[in-house]
């Protein structure tokens, strides 16, 4: 236990700062997260422990923020986000004052989670392309080799690919093995259920990718060359890895979500198909520009509605009955997209606060869950039952065979751990490719209400509580009311105000019939939260 305290020496804590693991775990500014990245990595270790040496994962990213900044966070032995329970034990060790009381804390935990600590923990991990990442790295590992944990260092990986080796590793020779746990396995998997889903069907030709001059454009090249050129024809844009300043500068899903139009890098033609990832590969938007010059956002609630009624199409035609296949939305989605997916698809709908772990684990209540965020983060799961029932089941027709190897192949193509751009991409990819649609008949599936997504800079966004999926505010007391007020004046009106889970803001969305409406909405509940 000394080499603990010896080894915190090299990484004080601030005195003046107090840290908190969110949905994205610890993120802020790189300068700060040299003792939280070390008590990350003990933390890691008790869990592996708490798991009886299952491997656990560790990922340094902050994902979309800017250059300066970045994150950690722990991944479970499914490849499921860490519990949520556990976040509070990632916030006492990262906030104790002191080596010694850190030290303290952690004996706590092991005697408190009855952990056997002669279990030796196995930890994975990877970073991004920051320039701070090697120096967190450094902090994690003076961590594991304090608390012998035996760890293996992936190098540079998107977030996502990191979440597929964890699985894999803690699955390898048995029922449930999930691939090979290497990256070239990853590649190798989804190449494979990507040909086997084109095969017979015709090319609909290039999609151009702009990879937020992070982690995705190298692994992109990869992933294509695994496939070939003639099967997945994508030209790549903004891989600028190798000057960090330019990571989600001008472009990226958030800055395409966001400002609703083309990166300046792009310049692709008039109803050509464009997609971007965020800068640790975990989100994606597909957009294009009309023949009129009209910017066109394909965003995570027209990728979700695709997906359901793709997946809904190969159950039925391979036969299989038992299936009950639901999507999952938060506050975020476009009210046109929920009312698409019910009245139209005919599946049931659940909304859920905003963070990926709440998406997830509603979806995984159904045999097939469906669940994107409208930024673009998402996936779909399939539950065992569903899994048994399409590797079992026996087809009565060449038709339903057909369908039911489309529908297996499927199941390998999707990153079920977590939101995965590349996976998602080639998804997409492959449902365009069998409907023979370009992204101007996707998009008039249903037409989006016009939306406005601000966001505000506050002092404290603590102040900031809401109810009801995030869709309704408690306090400050009186400032949903004045919101409601707003609301009621507009045709289709819909607004709402939550704190950030990433930084010091909160964020302001709002609907109506209008663009104009839509835009003068989300400036005035703005305004109103600015005042607090």
């Amino acid at each position: 236990m000394h080499s603990i305290i010896e080894a915190s020496q090299k990484h004080p804590k601030p005195e003046d700062r107090n840290f908190s693991y969110g949905t994205a775990g610890f993120r802020m500014k790189a300068t700060l997260l040299d003792s939280v990245a070390y008590r990350v990595g003990l933390l890691a270790a008790l869990r592996s422990q708490h798991f009886q040496g299952k491997t656990i994962g560790v990922i340094i990213t902050a994902s979309h923020n800017v250059p300066e900044d970045n994150g950690i966070k722990l991944v479970d032995p499914m490849g499921e986000m860490l519990e949520t329970a556990w976040e509070v034990h990632a916030t006492t060790l990262a906030n104790a004052p002191s080596d010694e009381q850190l030290l303290s804390e952690y004996q706590s935990l092991t005697s408190k989670l009855q952990i056997n600590s002669a279990t030796r923990p196995k930890v994975v991990f990877a970073r991004d392309t920051r320039e701070s990442g090697p120096a967190l790295v450094e902090s994690l590992r003076d961590a594991l080799s304090a608390a012998g944990a035996e760890f293996v260092d992936h190098g540079i990986l998107t977030t996502p690919q990191l979440h597929y080796l964890v699985r894999c590793i803690n699955t390898t020779n048995t029922e449930y093995a999930y691939g090979e746990p290497t990256e070239q396995g990853y590649y190798a998997k989804l190449a494979e259920a990507y040909k086997k889903l084109m095969q017979g069907v015709p090319s609909i030709g290039e999609v151009t990718v702009d990879c937020a001059n992070g982690v995705g454009g190298p692994k992109l090249r990869l992933l294509a060359s695994a496939i070939g050129k003639d099967l997945f024809n994508c030209t790549v844009i903004n891989e600028l890895v190798d000057q960090p300043s330019k990571l989600n500068y001008q472009c990226g899903a958030d800055f395409v979500k966001t400002q609703q139009r083309l990166p300046p890098a792009s310049h692709a033609a008039p109803l050509a198909r464009c997609a971007s990832l965020d800068g640790d590969a975990d989100r994606l938007v597909y957009y294009f520009n009309d023949s009129d010059g009209t910017f066109r956002l394909l965003d995570g609630d027209k990728i979700a509605t695709l997906a359901a009624s793709f997946i809904g199409d190969l159950v039925k035609s391979a036969g299989i009955t038992s299936l009950k296949i639901g999507v999952v939305q938060t506050a975020y989605a476009n009210g046109s997209s929920t009312s698409y997916i019910t009245k139209t698809l005919g599946l049931p709908v659940v909304c859920t606060p905003t963070g990926v772990k709440h998406l997830h684990h509603a979806a995984m209540k159904f045999d097939c869950g469906v669940y994107f965020e409208a930024n673009g983060h998402g996936t779909v799961v399939f539950n065992k039952g569903a899994l048994q029932d399409i590797a079992e089941h026996t087809p009565e027709s060449p038709a339903q065979a057909t369908a039911l190897e489309n529908l297996r192949a499927l199941v390998d193509l999707i990153n079920q751990t977590v939101g995965d751009a590349l996976s998602d991409l080639l998804l997409v990819e492959v449902i365009l490719a069998h409907k023979r649609w370009g992204p101007k008949e996707w998009d008039g599936t249903y037409c989006d209400l016009p939306n406005r997504l601000v966001r505000v800079e506050v002092t404290d966004r603590t102040v900031f509580k809401t109810t009801d999926a995030e869709r309704r505010l408690l306090e400050p007391t009186g400032v949903q009311e004045k919101i409601n007020a707003l609301v009621g004046k507009y045709k289709q009106g819909r607004a709402f105000a939550r704190a950030s889970g990433t930084e010091d803001a909160v964020r302001v969305y709002s609907e109506a019939a209008e663009r104009g409406e839509a835009e003068e909405l989300a400036r005035l509940v703005a305004e109103i939260v600015a005042q607090y």
